[in-house]
């Protein structure tokens, strides 16, 4: 998800798609501490991804 993106969104979506993203990376982590992942290179994504969506909520904090 590109920042274009993130800004587009309301604040109730960024909170819903947070805590969605928060999710999806903890059960990507799991599945891959399991067993070794395809492409371990989603984790990193899915965490970039899940940093942007919390600094654009501070940001509108603020």
């Amino acid at each position: 998800m590109k920042q274009s993106e993130i800004k587009e969104l309301s604040t109730a979506d960024l909170q819903e798609k947070l805590g969605a993203l928060k999710k999806s990376y903890n059960d990507l982590k799991m599945a891959h501490a399991i067993s070794p992942l395809e492409n371990p290179m989603q984790i990193r994504s899915l965490r970039r991804t899940v940093a942007r969506v919390a600094t654009e909520l501070t940001k509108r904090e603020l």
